[in-house]
């Protein structure tokens, strides 16, 4: 991934649920170090190869800062953070939207993602996503 991204260079290396690799190491594993601390251990070696020339940005999300290795967070690697809240009802309407599109009813889908937004304050776009399959599996 790493090798391919400096081929492709300039480039964006997105990682989603970084938490997957980075949890905090130590006191789980039993003799020796486990498959995700390697892969810690693998990425962060590769992200201290980066610098300012390589034309590489390597951004991560996760919804878990809090169990995220130290090692991580440390300058040079994911040392900035930008907060994105759960969307508003607006915005769960509009992700709602894209989302029934695909739903075969005779019901007005710009209503239901108006109803639907109203019911579930605090969902974020996966959780919505889910709801929608859901409903269009069980009927509606």
């Amino acid at each position: 991934m790493f090798a391919m991204a400096r081929k492709h260079a300039p480039c964006i290396l997105f990682i989603d649920e970084i938490d997957a690799v980075g949890r905090k190491r130590g006191g789980r594993s039993f003799g020796g170090h486990s498959e995700q601390e390697n892969t810690l251990n693998q990425l962060l070696v590769e992200m201290d190869g980066f610098n300012t020339t390589t034309n590489v940005v390597v951004l991560a999300a996760t919804n878990r800062i809090d169990i995220l290795d130290s090692a991580l967070l440390r300058p040079g690697r994911f040392d900035r953070q930008i907060f994105v809240p759960a969307p508003d009802i607006k915005g769960r309407a509009s992700i709602f939207k894209v989302h029934l599109k695909a739903l075969k009813t005779e019901l007005n889908k710009d209503e239901l993602a108006r109803k639907m937004a109203a019911l579930t304050p605090g969902f974020t776009g996966g959780c919505k996503i889910t709801t929608t399959r859901f409903t269009d599996t069980n009927g509606i």
